[in-house]
């Protein structure tokens, strides 16, 4: 088989080899990140613990409610039963009502004020947990994708190991040397075809010589321009 031939087919496979390989590292790098999803549980774990501080507020609100109602019959029962008879003793019990009934009214508003908040706050927590419920199936969905992906490409990037492991045993050790000293030099572009007189590595048209030396093909040409190894199809 024609020498330049044979090193276009190998550089074709070691394209491949590297976009597979850049491919695979690429999936790696997004197996397990878990950014997205780590913030939403953040943001609803965050709402979670507001929404109990709100809500014990809202049940120490009530027991402080409830303490104040419990006062309030107290001391009306001190004013209405008949327990006290003297005017002037009742006096003080009227002024413990008027205030203890102040205290009340203003519980009540607080916690009417804290009850809005709680139920708002409810469905915030409701709205975040289906947020983070959404983002943890489509994580997971993409977790499994990426794995299938990570072991279809380990399973071709075998098959093209394989495959040029038998191109370059099939290649004299020259040959091979040359294509890999070219290709360190050339970023991984050592074999270039010939089109229409041109070099496709460089674009510079090439020599008479160049081109009759490519076309034969008993011996590997280089473009005096660039250097890469010439291949007419």
């Amino acid at each position: 088989m024609n020498k330049a031939k044979q090193l276009y087919e190998l550089q074709e496979v070691d394209f491949d080899i590297k976009h597979k390989t850049q491919a695979l590292t690429q999936v790696r790098s997004q197996l397990g990140k878990d950014d997205d999803l780590v913030a939403a549980r953040a943001s609803l774990d965050t709402e979670k613990k507001r929404l109990a501080d709100l809500e014990h507020q809202q049940k120490t609100s009530e027991w402080e409610l409830n303490e104040l109602g419990a006062k309030i019959s107290a001391v009306e029962k001190k004013l209405y039963g008949g327990s006290v008879k003297n005017p002037r003793e009742l006096t003080p019990f009227q002024q413990d009502l008027e205030i203890l009934k102040a205290q009340r009214a203003e519980r009540e508003d607080k916690l009417l004020a804290l009850m809005m908040d709680v139920d708002s706050l409810q469905q915030n927590v409701s709205l975040k947990k289906s947020e983070f419920e959404k983002i943890e199936r489509e994580w997971h969905q993409n977790q499994q994708k990426l794995s299938q992906q990570q072991t279809e490409l380990e399973t071709e990037l075998a098959q093209l190991q394989q495959k040029r492991s038998m191109l370059a045993s099939e290649i004299d050790s020259d040959s091979l040397s040359l294509y890999e000293e070219v290709r360190r030099a050339k970023q991984g572009q050592a074999v270039a075809k010939v089109m229409q007189g041109r070099c496709q590595g460089c674009r510079i048209s090439l020599s008479v010589s160049d081109q009759q030396k490519a076309r034969m093909g008993q011996e590997l040409a280089q473009c005096s321009n660039c250097g890469r190894i010439l291949y007419l199809s």
